[in-house]
């Protein structure tokens, strides 16, 4: 009795132990399931990836310092072609 007592919890054992390895490679299906439909839904959101968005992000910072800078300029340049109140009078005299 005690023979077939070991044999039936030896078999349970295998049988869990096959449960508990089919669980698994359900799991990770699940998973990769789950991660392809992710995927697909957020290609068609057409959603942009963080590397994108930083990169643009610095292309505009970049381009906003540059306009910033170009403003400087460009007033600099004509606050000197501006009439002075001397020059202006004299052309109303022609």
């Amino acid at each position: 009795m005690t023979t077939t007592q070991t044999r039936f919890f030896d078999e349970l054992a295998k049988l869990m132990t096959n449960a508990a390895g089919a669980a698994q490679g359900l799991r990770r299906e699940v998973d990769t399931l789950v991660q392809s439909q992710m995927e697909r839904i957020l290609n068609n959101m057409e959603l942009v990836k963080r590397e994108e968005f930083e990169a643009v992000k610095a292309m505009a910072q970049k381009a906003r310092e540059e306009n910033d800078s170009l403003s400087q300029r460009l007033a600099v340049l004509e606050s000197r072609l501006a009439p002075t109140p001397e020059s202006a009078s004299d052309t109303r005299a022609d």
